[in-house]
């Protein structure tokens, strides 16, 4: 528990930034359009100029909300962290079993990361550490959270073995998570990061599952999306 607290810390520090202050209606539309340009297109090749012309505004509007790029890239990424958290956290509120709460988070993220440009986690740690460096605790957090308490969730209804340490998975899945995004393991000219995700999901949940489990998990199978 106490390695708990101190990984959620982490999550806490990132969303001070966003629970210091509530972005009014203008700031937050014009915050979450710049998150899809550098979503659809990456960040690197995404000037400001490029920004105000997708999103319909000239760059005086833009700079009334930020102070150059690196603020409009810190900012995005904190109100697409915060979308993602709020997403989840409505699935897990569901009141779904342990396996098919893992399944919708599944489809959830499959369907988020497959629009996602796959330069964007490369253009983020490469030129903006510091934002790299806090969406990856924030993450490393979030999912730690998540995971762990799924994994309780389910050693309570006896879908996943008794006999593991929770704390100790989260943190496997989370090393396996960020593998994902490692171009030299999965270049994208030869995987689907869906399809890589997907084998990632069913290596964790089988690899955790009572006999029960693996049957109800089996059942399931076809709501997994390829």
């Amino acid at each position: 528990m106490e390695t708990f607290l101190h990984e959620n810390r982490f999550r806490c520090e990132f969303h001070v930034y966003l629970c210091a202050r509530i972005m009014d209606e203008k700031e937050l539309k014009i915050i979450s359009g710049a998150a899809h340009v550098f979503i659809k297109y990456g960040v690197k090749s995404v000037n400001m100029d490029d920004v105000a012309r997708h999103l319909g505004v000239s760059k005086k509007t833009l700079y009334q909300f930020v102070t150059d790029k690196e603020d409009l890239v810190k900012k995005s990424v904190s109100v697409f962290c915060q979308q993602e958290d709020n997403d989840i956290t409505a699935i897990c509120q569901k009141g779904l079993n342990a396996i098919d709460e893992n399944l919708e988070i599944m489809n959830y993220v499959s369907n988020m990361i497959q629009n996602i440009h796959p330069s964007v986690a490369y253009d983020i740690e490469k030129y903006h550490p510091a934002v790299f460096r806090q969406m990856r605790n924030h993450r490393q957090s979030a999912v730690y959270n998540c995971v762990y308490q799924n994994l309780i969730k389910g050693q309570k209804e006896g879908y996943y073995r008794k006999d593991f340490k929770a704390d100790v998975i989260a943190k496997i899945y989370i090393s396996r998570m960020e593998s994902l995004f490692d171009p030299s393991l999965f270049p994208a000219t030869e995987y689907k990061v869906t399809e890589v995700y997907a084998e990632v999901f069913r290596y964790h949940v089988l690899g955790i599952a009572s006999a029960k489990g693996a049957e109800y998990l089996q059942s399931k199978t076809k709501t997994i999306k390829q």
